[in-house]
C-alpha cells in the first residue's frame, strides 16, 4: 500500500519538468513523499490548488534532471499519483518533430503511440495477477480536446492528433532511424511517454500528452542535427507556454465528465479471483479496489 506523509489529495496530475512547479497562481503548495509497492517515484510530488482545482506536479526525471528515460520508475510515478486521488494526468514532454509542418516551438496533442522501448517495466499486472486492458485509443479523447482548446486559447501553434513514437534513448536517433520513422508516418519522437501512458490506462486514469516540439530530430537536410543545447533553448520558451495552457485548462477540468478511462479494468483482469492471494490484493490496493469489490469471476 502507498503511504502519504499527509492527507493531501489532488484531482489532476501533471508529469513534466520541475519548472512547471512555479506556475503563477498555485496556492497552498506543499511537497508530498510517497512510498509505493513498486518503489520510489522520481521525486516528491508538489501538491497545490490552481484556480480552485487540486493539482499534483511530478518531475519525471527528478529535480535537477537526475534520471535518464530508461531509469524512470514509471510504475511508482503513476501509482503515487493514483494514491493521491488523481483521476486525470497531463504529460508535458519535449519531442522531436518528424514533419516539416511541425516546427520547433509548436505544440502537438498526439492521439496514438508507437512503443519502441526495450528495458522498461510496462505493466502493473504480474506476480500473481494478469490483466489485459484495451489500448486501441491510448489517449483520453476528452482530455485531448480540452488541452487543444486551451492551447489555441493562449495562442499556441497547435496540431491536434498524430503519432508519438517513443524510443528507448538516452541517445538520439541515427539518420537512418529518423528517416525510417518518417516513412512510418509518425509525427513526433520522444523518450518518455511509454510505458507511462500504458500504466495510466491500467490505473484507470485519463491521460493526454502536451508534446512540445524542440527540434527536427536529425532527418531535416537544412537544419542542424539535434543537440541538447538547441533542445533546452526551445524548451525554456515552451515551458512558459505550457504553464499558460495548464492554467487555461483548469476550468474545464473542474467540470470534467465521467469517463470510460476510469473503468478500464472492467473485464480486463483474467486471473480467477480465488487465485489472487491476499498479499497480491494488498499490493495492488488502490489499482484494483473498485474491480475486486464487484467482480464475480474470471473473464
Amino acid at each position: 500500500m502507498a503511504r502519504k506523509s499527509n492527507g493531501s489529495q489532488a484531482s489532476i496530475g501533471v508529469i513534466g519538468g520541475s519548472g512547471l512547479y512555479d506556475i503563477e497562481g498555485l496556492k497552498g503548495v506543499r511537497d508530498v513523499r510517497i512510498r509505493t509497492p513498486f518503489g520510489a517515484p522520481s521525486d516528491a510530488i508538489r501538491v497545490g490548488r490552481l484556480d480552485g482545482v487540486s493539482i499534483a506536479f511530478l518531475s519525471r526525471h527528478g529535480r535537477g534532471h537526475r534520471l535518464n528515460p530508461g531509469e524512470i520508475n514509471y510504475r511508482a510515478n503513476i501509482y503515487a499519483l493514483k494514491s493521491l486521488g488523481v483521476q486525470r494526468v497531463i504529460s508535458v514532454s519535449a519531442v522531436g518533430s518528424m514533419k516539416e509542418r511541425i516546427e520547433p516551438g509548436h505544440v502537438v496533442i498526439p492521439d496514438q503511440f508507437i512503443d519502441l522501448t526495450k528495458r522498461r517495466a510496462s505493466t502493473f499486472f504480474e506476480g500473481g495477477i494478469v490483466a489485459h486492458v484495451a489500448f486501441g485509443e491510448p489517449i483520453c479523447s476528452w482530455m485531448a480536446q480540452v488541452l487543444a482548446v486551451a492551447g489555441e486559447g493562449v495562442g499556441a501553434t497547435l496540431h491536434r492528433g498524430g503519432t508519438y513514437l517513443c524510443m528507448e534513448g538516452p541517445q538520439f536517433s541515427t539518420k537512418a532511424e529518423s528517416r525510417l520513422y518518417r516513412q512510418w508516418g509518425v509525427d513526433v519522437i520522444g523518450m518518455t511517454n511509454m510505458p507511462e501512458a500504458k500504466l495510466a490506462r491500467e490505473a484507470e486514469l485519463c491521460y493526454a500528452t502536451m508534446a512540445l516540439a524542440t527540434d527536427y530530430d536529425c532527418w531535416h537536410e537544412t537544419e542542424e542535427a539535434v543537440t541538447v543545447e538547441a533542445i533546452l533553448a526551445t524548451l525554456h520558451k515552451n515551458v512558459a507556454l505550457a504553464k499558460q495552457m495548464l492554467k487555461a485548462v483548469m476550468p474545464a477540468v473542474a467540470d470534467a465528465p465521467a469517463c470510460l478511462c476510469h473503468r478500464a479494468l472492467d473485464n480486463a483482469i483474467v486471473t480467477a479471483p480465488a487465485s489472487i492471494t491476499a498479499a497480491v490484493r494488498k499490493k495492488f490496493g488502490i489499482l484494483t479496489r473498485r474491480v475486486f469489490g464487484t467482480k464475480k469471476g474470471a473473464r
